[in-house]
């Protein structure tokens, strides 16, 4: 089914773009991770603006971190703490990122700088935790038992400022987590990415932060960096298209959601070196579009051509044009009522299924 975006000016696809929206949510589940260092790239990939891609992704982001972070808080898999000082550096990051974004918009180089990030960033960090991951995963296929401590210590570790955190079993400084929150706040405001995908590794590798509060914590931390970045996006540029929003969030949720459950049955290490593979692959694409084909010229067909021919557009775009707080605001208030409403029917399901499943345990004890 066609539609014509009409902040974004684009043709689209609904269909695919809902089909990528519910893998890239699956993902976003399995990694604790906002999802947006893979949809933003595919959101460029089918012929949406760079600036639009940023800024709607952010927002879809926000909806699904909501979600994600509600029920990582219900399981109780979230560092408050450590969550709290890394959006206080996010928050000053962001307002650098906005900054940068401005600048590179004015000079035309945007689109360029945004591809190039991604791909210098993704595999990078993809190789790093290939390595480390692949090696691990080798130790525990010869049964090499390496024992470990609960985290490496670095000289970082001892900057002045040193907290204590309780749930994480850290005692560093909180310069470390504040400056990671700023770095990510950067990137989230010019890639249109929550930032988990150098939170997580950080928070893993850096921080030493128990694998199983990564997730919940990295997720709790998106929703204020994204929130930050949407209403700075909204405001400035006019670029948040709540249409496209609506798409990529329903089947973000529903694949999140979905992912959140299948990584109850993964381990550390196959968590680290699959992060790793998808870091690798989305940084290979954007580099083949970037530097091998020519220009004009992409791996994924695209169609922009089109108008706005319905009354729900051209009322999109009315609010966009004449009332842009308001409809910045809107977007966002909406996207987190969905988040929250997802997460509580999710909780309520398991509930359900954990009293059927106890009544049918106490029936057969009986019966025995």
């Amino acid at each position: 089914m066609e539609f014509f975006l009409p902040v974004a000016q684009v043709q689209v696809s609904i269909s695919i773009i809902l089909i990528l929206s519910l893998i890239i949510g699956f993902i976003s589940g399995l990694f604790g991770i906002g999802g947006g260092f893979l949809m933003t790239p595919v959101l460029i990939f089918l012929g949406i603006p760079p600036a639009f891609a940023v800024a709607n992704e952010a927002n879809n982001i926000l909806g699904t971190s909501v979600s994600g972070a509600l029920t990582h808080w219900f399981r109780r898999t979230l560092d408050y703490k450590m969550g709290l000082i890394i959006v206080f550096g996010g928050v000053f990051g962001t307002i650098v990122g906005m900054i940068i974004f401005s600048y590179l918009k004015q000079k035309g180089i945007v689109n360029v700088i945004i591809s190039l990030a991604y791909i210098y960033m993704l595999v990078m960090i993809g190789t790093l935790m290939f390595a480390k991951g692949y090696k691990e995963l080798s130790e525990l296929k010869k049964k090499v038992v390496v024992k470990k401590k609960i985290h490496d210590h670095y000289w970082i570790h001892g900057l002045p400022l040193r907290v204590r955190f309780h749930k994480s079993k850290l005692y560093e400084s909180a310069i470390v987590p504040f400056m990671l929150g700023f770095i990510v706040g950067i990137f989230a405001a010019i890639m249109g990415v929550g930032g988990a995908f150098l939170m997580v590794p950080a928070m893993i590798y850096i921080i030493g932060m128990p694998t199983k509060l990564v997730p919940g914590t990295s997720l709790f931390v998106t929703i204020f960096i994204t929130a930050f970045v949407v209403i700075a996006h909204a405001l400035q540029f006019q670029t948040i298209d709540f249409i496209l929003v609506s798409i990529l969030l329903t089947g973000s949720i529903l694949g999140l959601h979905l992912g959140l459950k299948a990584s109850e049955k993964l381990n550390a290490s196959e968590y680290k070196t699959l992060l790793a593979i998808l870091l690798l692959g989305v940084g290979v694409i954007m580099g083949i579009e970037q530097f091998v084909l020519e220009k004009g010229e992409s791996l994924f067909a695209t169609e922009s051509a089109g108008k706005i021919d319905n009354r729900l557009g051209e009322i999109v775009l009315g609010l966009s044009q004449n009332y842009p707080i308001s409809y910045g605001f809107l977007s966002i208030i909406i996207v987190i009522f969905v988040g929250i409403v997802f997460s509580y029917a999710r909780e309520l399901i398991h509930y359900i299924r954990f009293d059927i499943d106890k009544k049918k345990y106490n029936f057969f004890k009986k019966s025995n």
